[in-house]
């Protein structure tokens, strides 16, 4: 990998590792909608000239809507208020070990979209692994009678593992900041009656403000044209690598800034989650191809040559 491609992989591993942190910070003083709205319409409005300039963007959306609506809704304003109210509960560092859970049940949700990917003894022990993680993680917060929290994140997980997928599917012809920004468009509108609704009676602190600026401008625009670039340096199966470094940055922050604890059992659950996304999503070996004995026999021809079929 060149220096450019460590930068571009290095940036994004924090940047989508510090939401967690942000969205706790944020959503002390002001509701879950309030956040998801600041956060898409700040995102919308620096990617729409972009958008507009790379022109078409409304034969794209006349083509594509469906599954453009579909991939905002779960993949957006779904799971970001899940996401959001959770954090009202759950530490940051513990949402982003639980997002980290979010390539094993992609692979379990790539068989109902036509995937013809073999799940081998190597994922099944991943799939393993990553559950056993989950486990250990969640146990505590289940004991202590935070089921929602859970039920939230969960469906999260499910909805970031999902909207991919449909992206791949449907959406792999539409350039990514005409696919981006009228997504975060329609969650903005979507999210802004209730964002009134809840406004704080006065003013968030600087800090507030600032964490609300940063899921905006950091976290969603700059985040999604770097990581742009950095499929194009390095590709979009490695870029993937990424899903694996966004926890570790989501613990280290949580203890640094929040004063989290770090725990044996986060300890034990982050690198059971990590080795197992690892496993499920690892790509197979290929097979090799033997060539069968009369595929490299020599025939003879009437006129004397020999030639091979």
């Amino acid at each position: 990998m060149t220096a450019r491609g460590w930068f571009l992989f290095s940036l994004m591993g924090v940047v989508w590792g510090v939401p967690y942190l942000m969205i706790k910070v944020a959503v002390d003083a002001v509701s879950p909608s309030m956040v998801v709205f600041t956060r898409c319409a700040l995102g919308a409005a620096l990617l729409l000239p972009f958008a507009l300039r790379q022109g078409g963007l409304g034969r794209t959306l006349r083509a594509h809507w469906k599954p453009m609506l579909a991939f905002a809704v779960i993949e957006i304003i779904g799971p970001w208020w899940t996401l959001t109210d959770a954090e009202r509960h759950l530490s940051s560092s513990t949402a982003g070990l639980l997002i980290a859970g979010v390539p094993i049940v992609a692979v379990l949700l790539a068989r109902f979209f036509g995937a013809q990917e073999r799940v081998g003894a190597r994922r099944i022990t991943g799939l393993a692994l990553g559950l056993a993680g989950v486990t250990v993680l969640t146990l505590p917060h289940l004991t202590g009678g935070d089921a929602r929290s859970l039920a939230e994140v969960l469906v999260t997980v499910v909805g970031y593992a999902t909207a991919p997928l449909i992206a791949a599917r449907h959406l792999k012809d539409v350039p990514t900041l005409q696919l981006i920004t009228p997504c975060l468009t329609l969650a903005a509108v979507v999210y802004a009656p209730a964002a009134y609704l809840t406004r704080p009676a006065t003013m968030p602190s600087a800090e507030v403000l600032a964490a609300l600026a940063g899921l905006g401008i950091v976290c969603t625009a700059i985040a999604f044209v770097a990581f742009l670039e950095l499929i194009k340096e390095i590709g979009p199966t490695r870029a993937g690598v990424i899903t694996y470094v966004n926890p570790a940055v989501a613990v280290a922050a949580g203890a640094l800034f929040l004063d989290e604890e770090l725990t044996l059992g986060i300890g034990v659950a982050f690198t059971l989650i990590l080795a197992g996304s690892v496993l499920a999503t690892a790509a197979a070996p290929k097979r090799e191809i033997r060539r069968v004995p009369w595929s490299t026999r020599q025939t003879s021809r009437a006129d004397g040559r020999v030639e091979s079929p």
